[in-house]
C-alpha cells in the first residue's frame, strides 16, 4: 500500500473527460468512464506526492472539442478561477481542446492560477516546477502551437493587401 507523504502538500486534481459524439454513452461503461478511470489511476499513482482526486466530474459527452461551448469545461475553468483546483488531468491533450486558440487560452488560465496540466497517455506534465525538462517540453509545445497557429493564419490570409503575423516575431504587418 502506498502511503501519502505527510509533508507533501495536497494537490487537488480534477479529471476532465470529453467525447465528441453521444454514440455509446448510454452503455454501462463508456468512453468517459474509461477516461476517468485512467485519470484516477494516474492520480492514485501520485498519491505519495500528495495528489488527491476531486470528486467533481468535469465531463462533456457529445460535445466537440473545437470550441469552448461545453458545460464541463466551463465549470472546470470556473473552479480553477475560484482556486479549487491545483492540477487538471486528461486522458489525451485533445480531450481538453482541438482548437489551438482555445488551448492557448486555457493554458494561459492554468498558468495564471498555478494549475498544472497532465495528459495520462502522452508525455505532457507541467506539474513539477523543479522539473526543468517538463517545463522546457511545455514551453516547446506552447511555441509549436503558436507556430502552427501563425502558419494556419498565413495560409488563410495569404492574399496581398491583408494583415499577416510575422513567423518569427508575431508582429502583424501588411502583406503586399
Amino acid at each position: 500500500m502506498i502511503r501519502a507523504n505527510d509533508s507533501a502538500p495536497k494537490i487537488r486534481c480534477a479529471i476532465y473527460c470529453r467525447k465528441s459524439t453521444e454514440d455509446g454513452l448510454e452503455q454501462e461503461f463508456n468512453s468517459l468512464d474509461a477516461q476517468r478511470e485512467a485519470g484516477e489511476a494516474f492520480v492514485a499513482s501520485q498519491r505519495n506526492e500528495g495528489w488527491v482526486c476531486l470528486p467533481d466530474q468535469y465531463d462533456d459527452g457529445g460535445f466537440s472539442g473545437g470550441n469552448m461551448d461545453r458545460p464541463g469545461i466551463r465549470q472546470l475553468m470556473a473552479d480553477i478561477e475560484a482556486g479549487h483546483i491545483d492540477c487538471v488531468v486528461v486522458y489525451k491533450v485533445d480531450r481538453l481542446s482541438r482548437s489551438l486558440m482555445d488551448f492557448a487560452r486555457i493554458m494561459e488560465t492554468f498558468e495564471k492560477h498555478n494549475v498544472s496540466f497532465v495528459s495520462v497517455t502522452q508525455q505532457f506534465n507541467t506539474h513539477d516546477v523543479f522539473d526543468v525538462v517538463g517545463r522546457c517540453r511545455f514551453m516547446k509545445n506552447h511555441v509549436v502551437l503558436r507556430c502552427q497557429l501563425i502558419t494556419q493564419s498565413r495560409v488563410l490570409f495569404r492574399s496581398p493587401g491583408v494583415f499577416v503575423p510575422d513567423d518569427v516575431t508575431g508582429i502583424v504587418h501588411y502583406s503586399q
